[in-house]
Order: structure tokens, then C-alpha cells, then sequence
């Protein structure tokens, strides 16, 4: 009965697993509650509150209680394009965003409705290439490197369009920066070059910029500024509001991609409906903004920004190689300089690699096989945020932005992110 049971599964759905950034972080929770020092590193949630304001929002609306239109409330629409009008230079119109129950959602719906091959530049965010295999797209591989700081090049990118001699094959480029898993992004010079290869090949592309506001010096870039015909923003309240578990996500779309969205709204009305009313009426404070939330984004930037410096100083001294972050809470550390070092013990892959380091440090960070590397090379992602952010948020707020944060602040609000990475450290240089 168990053969059948596993023979009537959907082909598509053998082999997939839980999510690797919430299996690690429900490993972390059973490894600590068993009484283990554990550093969880591993799931990407902002440790920060969700500004005060859209906190009071929804409270103010939580007696809202009816089915809202399934392309989102009215309201909200006009604040999202308004915030991607202001934010990032695009024109974009009420009747062309779409909100769903976390931009997550959006993209499996848009891949199942999009009949296209989805081409991933990896590293990726981990989710990419399951929700494709699930509706069965095929998935088209495009590996970065460090010395490229894990950005796909315009020459790349051509090369591989090339390679396929079929210039207008339907096609889904999914791009994400500041990036999940190492907080880079792209130059203006290198979008616009991107943007006039998809041009070229009237390719889709689906612009992942949910850390877009946590760009650390705030001057986040959308390719939809030089690709708008072709360009779908996707965002949302999780990561710079700080409201992952509120669950809700936006889709910007071209204006001519209404055969697009209304597909993806009909797929909506007959799945999820639509999203919480009361996330959805306290969301509209948060795309509407103002001074006390860009002055709460300043301060976010600024924390995040001095513990990433300070963990990549760290890790680069311990003979690590990682980039400087420009934004988000990630750094993805390639080990390959301490390869020889590392297969003495035994650690040829990057699966074992992590493995070994939650066993020995109790530190927990991610393969970097999980966002599509080659499993042999060894590199893992680590997300900077098993911190108080009330804590370190407040204290930020006491001081200036005018100056920068005092070298003993990541000491006295974020020490465990400094404990782990230390670790991290001292264990690859162990003997």
C-alpha cells in the first residue's frame, strides 16, 4: 500500500521537499529545545517589527471582515503603484498590480499560467526551481562565480540566448537584487544592458526586488526603468516592512500584460480568493510611507549594513571569500580557498559542509547546493539576523543618522551574529 500510495503522486512532486530555509530553521528549534547552543542562520526573516504605524493600521482594521476583490482592495493598488511610481521611476497604473498572499504565491502562479522556460541565474533563492518543477516548466540553469560577485553578465546571458537558436522561444527570466543569497545587486550599466537583450528577445522578466527598500545606501535600481514593456516587479511586506508572517505580496505588470494578470487573477479566485482584508487595509499605510517609515528604513539599513561590513571583515580574514553586501541580510561565503584544508576532514561538498559545522559549532547556515551551486563547490549562505532588531532598532534611533553606528554597537545588539561568525572562523582554521 505504501508503493501505491507513493506510485499515485503527481511526477512533478517526487523528489521535492520542505523548503531548505524553513526545514533548517525547524532543525535549529528541535536542536536548541534539546538543550544545544544553536546559532540559526539559516532562515532569512527580518528581525525587525513592522513599523509602529502599520501596526496601528491594523489594528484599526482588523473588524474588517469581507471577501475583498481578488486583484486586491482598490486602495491598495493605487498605494503600490504609487510607491513603485516614487520608488523606482516606473509608470505604473492601479489597474496593472495584482496582490496575492506573498509574492511566493504570485510566482507559482504566474510560472503555472506562463507557458515559458524559466531561466535561473544561480545562485537563487531556493524556491525558483521547486515551484517550476512542480508545474512541470523547463528550468535553464545559468552558473555565476565569485570573481562576477554572483551577478549573471550581459555577455552571459546573450551567450546563452544564442546557444538556443530560437530567438522568440517563450521564456521567463527570473532576477532577484538585492539578492537572496548574497545581498548583491546590479550597476544601472548592467541592467540596461540586460534589459536590451530581453528586448531583443521578447523575453519576460519577472524583477524579484522584495529587498529592494533594504539597499543600504537606498538608491535600489529596477531594471523596469529600461525594460518597462517586458518587466514584472514583484514585492512585498516581508522583508523591508518586517511582516513575513502577514503574508502579502505584490505584482507590478507591464500595461500591456493584461492577458497575464487576469489569467493569474482567475487562477487566484479559484484557489486562495483573496487576501486577509485586514493585512490588505493596514498594507496600504505601509505603500502610502512617510517620514516615520523612511526614517525606520534608514535606521534598518544602517544596522544591517555595519553587521554585514563587520561579519564580512571576519570571514575575510579567516581566508573566506565573500563580498561586501549592498543590501538585504545575506552574505554567501565560497570555502573553495580552504578546499584542501576542509577535505582533511572529511568535507567535500557543500551539504557536508554545513552539516558538519552545525554538528561541531552549532552554527546553522545553508549549502550553497540548496540555491543551485554545484554541490561539490563549497560555499553556504548565512543570513545575518538572529538578533534583537527592537533592541538594536531602538538604539539606532538614539543616535543620528548623520553619524555612523559606534564600533561596540554590533557587540551589545547583535552578538550573536558576531558569536556564530567568529565561530565560523576559528572552525575552518581548527585543526
Amino acid at each position: 500500500m505504501k508503493n501505491k500510495k507513493h506510485i499515485s503522486l503527481n511526477l512533478n512532486i517526487r523528489g521535492i521537499n520542505q523548503s531548505p530555509t524553513l526545514a533548517i530553521n525547524e532543525l535549529s528549534k528541535k536542536l536548541s529545545n534539546n538543550g544545544k547552543t544553536i546559532y540559526p542562520m539559516g532562515l532569512g526573516q527580518s528581525p525587525f517589527p513592522v513599523p509602529a504605524p502599520v501596526v496601528e493600521s491594523l489594528k484599526l482594521h482588523a473588524h474588517e471582515k469581507d471577501y475583498l476583490p481578488v486583484k486586491g482592495l482598490e486602495a491598495l493598488r493605487q498605494a503600490v503603484a504609487h510607491f513603485h511610481r516614487q520608488k523606482d521611476n516606473v509608470d505604473i497604473k492601479s489597474n496593472n498590480v495584482l496582490i496575492g498572499p506573498g509574492s511566493k504565491e504570485l510566482m507559482f502562479i504566474l510560472q503555472m499560467v506562463y507557458y515559458g522556460d524559466v531561466i535561473l541565474p544561480t545562485p537563487c533563492w531556493v524556491s525558483y526551481a521547486p515551484q517550476a518543477k512542480i508545474i512541470g516548466r523547463n528550468i535553464k540553469l545559468i552558473h555565476t562565480s565569485f570573481e562576477n560577485k554572483w551577478r549573471i553578465t550581459p555577455k552571459q546571458l546573450n551567450d546563452f540566448l544564442l546557444s538556443e537558436n530560437d530567438q522568440y522561444k517563450p521564456r521567463l527570466l527570473i532576477l532577484n537584487y538585492p539578492s537572496n543569497p548574497d545581498g548583491g545587486t546590479y550597476l544601472s550599466s548592467e541592467l540596461k544592458k540586460i534589459a536590451a537583450i530581453a528586448r531583443k528577445y521578447e523575453m519576460i522578466i519577472l524583477s524579484d526586488e522584495i529587498y529592494g527598500q533594504l539597499h543600504y545606501k537606498g538608491q535600489h535600481i529596477s531594471i523596469a526603468q529600461f525594460y518597462p514593456e517586458g518587466t514584472i516587479i514583484s514585492s512585498g511586506l516581508s522583508k523591508w516592512c518586517g511582516a513575513g508572517g502577514w503574508r502579502l505580496g505584490t505584482f507590478a505588470f507591464p500595461p500591456n500584460f493584461d492577458w497575464l494578470m487576469n489569467a493569474m487573477a482567475a487562477v487566484a479566485s479559484e484557489t486562495y480568493t483573496s487576501v486577509s482584508a485586514p493585512i490588505q487595509y493596514a498594507a496600504v499605510r505601509a505603500f502610502k510611507g512617510g517620514i516615520l517609515i523612511e526614517r525606520y528604513l534608514w535606521h534598518v539599513r544602517r544596522i544591517l549594513s555595519h553587521l554585514g561590513d563587520r561579519s564580512t571583515k571576519i570571514l575575510r580574514e579567516a581566508g573566506i571569500q565573500v563580498h561586501s553586501p549592498d543590501g538585504a541580510f545575506y552574505l554567501f561565503l565560497d570555502f573553495s580557498p580552504l578546499s584542501i584544508k576542509l577535505e582533511s576532514k572529511g568535507i567535500t561538498s557543500s551539504k557536508k559542509l554545513c552539516e558538519k559545522l552545525l554538528q561541531e559549532t552549532g552554527v546553522a547556515i545553508l549549502p550553497g547546493e540548496a540555491f543551485l551551486c554545484p554541490p561539490e563547490k563549497l560555499t553556504a549562505r548565512m543570513a545575518y539576523v538572529n538578533f534583537d532588531g527592537s533592541k538594536a532598532l531602538s538604539i539606532s534611533e538614539t543616535i543620528p543618522l548623520s553619524e555612523n553606528l559606534p564600533d561596540g554597537f554590533t557587540d551589545s545588539c547583535c552578538i550573536s551574529v558576531i558569536q556564530a561568525v567568529q565561530k565560523i572562523a576559528d572552525w575552518v582554521n581548527s585543526k
